[in-house]
Parts: C-alpha cells; structure tokens; sequence
C-alpha cells in the first residue's frame, strides 16, 4: 500500500486545489456576505443532514453492512452520500475496509501514530496514490452496476446539490448550504480517522488506537464511540450503552420502523458486559494488532 512516510507528495498539487479552492471560497464568503445566524442554521443544517449520509451511509452501510436495504434505497443511500464530496461509495468502502484490516499499522492509510496527524487528517485523501477504487475489496457492492456509475461521476451529485442551493436561495444559500457546510462536513468525518485514534478513553482491548470521545460523537452523530466501534464492527449501533448517544443510530431504527431498512444489528450481551467490566482508560495501545471482533 502506497502512504506518506514512503511516498512523499505535494498538499498543493493541481489535483487537490479544488479541495483548497472549496476552502477559500468559505473564508472569502464569510467576508463578502458577513456573518449570519440564518446562515449558519442553514449550514448546520446542512450539515446534519449530510453528516447522516457518511455515517450512516458510506460508514455503517457501505463499509460494514450493519443492515439491510433495497437496491432502490441503496442507490439513493449512495447518490446522497456522493453530495459530501467525499468521492464514490466503492472508493470510500474500499479505504475503510483497509483501514480495519491494517488498523494502525505501517498499511493503514491513515494512522496518526504512524504518518502523523495531518496526513491521517487530510493528507491520504490528498495523496495522488490513493485516488484508485480496490474494487476487488468491494465485490459485495461493484456489483452494482448503478453504484459503480455512481463511483465514477461522484462529483455529479455534489454539483447538482449545489445548484439546488442556488436555486432556491441565490448566492447566499449556496455560500452557506453548501460551500461553508462542505468544509465544516469534511473536517467533522475526518476527525475519526485523526483524533479518535489520538483522544479519549477506552474500553476495550480492540488491539489499535481507537478511543472513545464524547465530544467527537456529537460531531459526527454518534462516530465517537470509535473504539467500541473497533471492537466490535458489525453492530449498526455505535453507542454501545444508553448513555453513549448515536444519532445515527436513531435515524436508522426510525427508518426501520417505516420499512426502509432491517436487520439492523445490534452488540451482543457477550460484549456488553465485556463492555460493564472494563475500566476505562486513557492509555494508548498500539503494539502487536491482536484479532478483531467482526461478527
């Protein structure tokens, strides 16, 4: 696997100056249009509501398969989370199924105990050599031939949510639904690949950095608990205990209920009373990767 500490590249190459662009254009648009408290209800807004998709889609659906929908509702899934602008379902699976298998090794792509913080950060998604799509670790879902097409145009979705923000609300929605919502997105999902393998506390030995955080999972809807997550991937819901609060779990259970999706996996008492039994702790522990739960 190509990563930063053997292939050095440039964060300004012409291939990530749209990524850059989208940046500047929310700072210079917070001087042109000044700030608002509509505004940014719109961005948190919309922000929510895409935040969702990545959890709930790219993450939980198309990464682990924690549940079940129709092919109808998969694409629609898929088309929604490419309107992030975090590239195509199959690309964004295909990397995070990499990520748990060589979770915080030399092969994860985005470690920061080992390439540092702003390459597991930002710098992989930027680096040239991880634009390609393993479709060989997506058999389940390339499939499809509407999701493969979907990881080919992913900038289409995107665009055409962006244009739906300037056309209900001109320039000033489009600037806040979309562009200054955008950069606050991006960085929200990016902080479980970065500080939840930094910060937080853990309670399971899941043989890798992965942390718990309270304040990472209002970010991202319920993402935080990343090392209950680590511990035992397949379960849908990330808040393994009542206080643990997952948003993105909640919406899934009510999308259960109206039959949009099933078989919603939930933790097993086995490891929930793992889960009752252990101390917290805030002591790192990468060494030696030890087999993870996955079923």
């Amino acid at each position: 696997m190509e990563i930063a500490s053997k292939h050095r590249f440039s964060y300004i190459h012409p291939g990530s100056w749209p990524f850059w662009a989208i940046h500047l254009i929310a700072i210079a648009g917070l001087f042109y249009f000044g700030w608002s408290w509509t505004g940014f209800a719109l961005a948190l807004a919309s922000y929510a509501v895409r935040m969702f998709f990545v959890t709930g889609g790219y993450h939980r659906y198309f990464s682990h398969r924690s549940y079940k929908t129709s092919r109808w509702f998969q694409a629609v899934l898929a088309f929604f989370c490419s309107t992030t602008a975090q590239k195509g379902v199959l690309w964004w699976a295909a990397h995070h199924r990499d990520h748990h298998k060589y979770s915080d090794t030399e092969n994860d792509v985005h470690s920061p105990a080992r390439h540092g913080f702003w390459y597991s950060h930002v710098g992989w998604i930027l680096n040239p050599k991880t634009n390609g799509t393993d479709y060989d670790r997506v058999k389940d879902l390339a499939k499809f031939p509407e999701l493969v097409w979907l990881n080919r145009w992913h900038l289409i979705p995107p665009v055409i949510y962006a244009v739906a923000f300037y056309l209900v609300g001109g320039w000033f929605a489009l600037f806040w639904g979309f562009f200054f919502s955008t950069v606050l997105l991006w960085h929200g999902t990016f902080t479980i690949n970065s500080l939840t393998h930094l910060w937080g506390k853990r309670r399971f030995e899941s043989g890798d950095d992965s942390k718990n955080h309270w304040l990472l999972a209002i970010i991202t809807l319920g993402e935080g608990w990343h090392n209950n997550h680590h511990y035992y991937q397949s379960s849908t819901r990330q808040g393994f205990y009542w206080w643990e609060y997952d948003i993105t779990y909640y919406v899934i259970r009510m999308l259960g209920f109206v039959g949009l999706v099933w078989e919603i996996r939930e933790p097993p008492a086995r490891i929930l009373e793992e889960g009752r039994q252990n101390k917290l702790t805030r002591a790192p522990s990468v060494t030696t990767l030890s087999p993870k739960q996955t079923a």
